[in-house]
């Protein structure tokens, strides 16, 4: 699927629209603000045991969306566009994986949980790709959306134990930035509350076969 991407009304717009549109007139005066996309989720029970030592957690090539600071939203089915005066404190392909490390550390699904690269021997390796993230505000005020799939590795062997994809789409109070970056997180919340089960599930099955 091809998209077309382009900024507020006329910064740099890429030859892929032709048409240039902007929302939440007059909300989003004054200087350049930077949001947080969080975990809005309530506080997480704890598991009595882990069930795996150690669980890497590895950030795949994501959207185009969601690999960039900028705060993207859609009119039109296809179409993007980004938040002229507000952008994320951080690329959401980068901010996701540390949130689902967090939520996971809390869950106590493994006895560590870390991100590829740093310094944690684990047998276990869940990938995350961010297939959307953005304010579809197609019927205003609008809706957060995220998709992401995840896919679970036992690194003992070469195949994988599982896939899924998780999807949230979460009102939002109004057609603008601060709105959108609330809905998001929350968003976040929904599909983490929605992988976890999945995900402890497929490991008990996988660990009853082969071991922590």
């Amino acid at each position: 699927m091809r998209r077309g991407l382009h900024w507020g009304c006329g910064l740099l717009a890429p030859v892929l629209l032709s048409a240039c549109f902007s929302i939440g007139a007059g909300s989003e005066a004054g200087p350049q603000l930077h949001r947080q996309l969080v975990d809005a989720g309530a506080e997480t029970v704890r598991r009595a045991q882990p069930l795996v030592d150690a669980l890497l957690i590895q950030p795949l090539p994501a959207d185009a969306l969601a690999d960039t600071v900028s705060i993207a939203y859609s009119q039109r089915s296809h179409e993007f566009a980004f938040y002229q005066l507000a952008t994320w404190t951080e690329r959401p392909v980068r901010q996701l994986p540390r949130l689902l490390q967090r939520r996971l550390e809390a869950r106590g699904v493994a006895a560590a949980v870390g991100l590829l690269g740093e310094p944690l021997r684990a047998d276990w390796l869940l990938t995350l790709a961010v297939d959307t993230l953005h304010h579809d505000v197609s019927v205003p005020p609008g809706q957060a959306r995220l998709a992401v799939t995840v896919e679970l590795f036992d690194r003992r062997n070469p195949a994988r134990v599982a896939r899924r994809s998780f999807t949230a789409g979460v009102p939002t109070a109004r057609a603008d930035s601060a709105a959108a970056a609330v809905a998001l997180s929350q968003a976040v919340a929904a599909v983490f509350d929605a992988m976890l089960p999945w995900l402890e599930e497929e490991l008990q099955r996988a660990t009853a076969k082969s071991g922590p």
